[in-house]
């Protein structure tokens, strides 16, 4: 039941243009920012929203042009839209009833689906009764008893608590990785996308950025967004010789001597070296002058912006900013080894 798609959705003052696979029993994140397309792309798949181009294959079969009660997609919507005045049990059999399964059969498959989500003890509760870990693990039995071909899931933990999002977030890959059909995780949270996908596809702008696995999108990222999430100094410039010169200003030397043309250039904050003046010990092989434009707490580190060529964020501990007495406006000075420095086509 592989999954072959182009979409194409023109609303005029916004288009989506994208093209994928999926195979059976892979899950595929779908991360971007917002207003780049997330949820168009799965209300297109689920039939919500219609095609103005491309197509829709699954399985070899063409869906785009099946009516939506027909297809056989299951659908988890980001705030789970479970009807709260049917109970649980009722929720989860709603969908086979529609499709004619006898209310007698409807109901045991639907005791044995809460039974293996660990709800059985919840079957007789409303969604108002409901925590909501639980609201999300009746809203995922419900897509998955119709047997669905394709699963999709809008943002499936957003509606959660930080604590519950936690705990569910293992429990949740569990149940994506036992069904055999291609499904889609439409998140904005890298982490999750991460635990949750065997593969990633960058959106921004309706397009396709960038797709690969997780760690093919985190080492080498190919947008400023997509470096933004994973925490990277991301330069584009050009390579020959060993050396990168960068269109943001200034070049380094890189580990690299067989790259040429258009590249690529990430440095990690915490991989770069901040000074009050400029270094003579050492062998640093990169070595630039900056004004300090921000300070700011990140997590239990200290980001630091520094504007220069190229601009920068370095990121240090409390103590270190302290001992620097770093503020706003302060020069500063900055290195960084050739080795941790990853260039890469562009």
């Amino acid at each position: 039941m592989s999954l072959d798609a182009h979409l194409l959705v023109d609303r005029g003052t916004f288009a989506l243009d994208v093209a994928f696979t999926a195979e059976p029993g892979q899950v595929l994140g779908v991360i971007g920012p917002n207003g780049a397309g997330k949820t168009t792309l799965l209300r297109a798949l689920a039939g919500l929203t219609p095609l103005t181009g491309g197509r829709i294959e699954l399985a070899g079969r063409r869906l785009d042009d099946v009516p939506v009660e027909d297809r056989k997609v299951g659908v988890v919507f980001q705030d789970y839209l479970l009807f709260p005045h049917l109970s649980a049990l009722e929720n989860v059999a709603y969908g086979l009833r529609v499709r004619g399964v006898r209310k007698a059969e409807a109901r045991a498959a639907a005791h044995e689906w809460l039974d293996r989500f660990g709800l059985a003890g919840h079957a007789g509760k409303r969604p108002g009764g409901l925590s909501g870990g639980q609201a999300q693990r009746v809203a995922l039995a419900r897509a998955l008893a119709v047997d669905p071909d394709l699963l999709l899931l809008d943002e499936p933990l957003s509606a959660l608590d930080a604590g519950t999002r936690l705990r569910l977030r293992t429990d949740l890959r569990t149940h994506l990785t036992s069904y055999r059909g291609p499904s889609l995780v439409i998140t904005h949270d890298p982490i999750e996308a991460m635990i949750l996908a065997d593969r990633l596809v960058v959106l921004e702008g309706g397009r396709i950025v960038q797709e690969g696995s997780a760690t093919e999108v985190t080492r080498r990222p190919a947008t400023d967004y997509v470096a933004r999430l994973v925490g990277l100094n991301l330069y584009r410039g050009t390579a020959a010789d060993g050396h990168a010169t960068l269109d943001a200003g200034g070049a380094f030397t890189i580990a690299d001597r067989t790259l040429t043309g258009p590249v690529h250039v990430a440095v990690r904050p915490s991989e770069i070296a901040l000074y009050r003046s400029e270094p003579t010990a050492g062998s640093p092989r990169n070595t630039w002058r900056g004004r300090i434009v921000g300070v700011e707490a990140w997590g239990d580190r200290v980001r630091v912006a520094v504007d220069g060529e190229p601009p920068t964020l370095v990121d240090l501990t409390p103590d270190a900013v302290a001992d620097l007495d770093l503020a706003a406006g302060h020069t500063v000075w900055l290195t960084a080894k050739a080795s941790s420095i990853t260039a890469y086509p562009a």
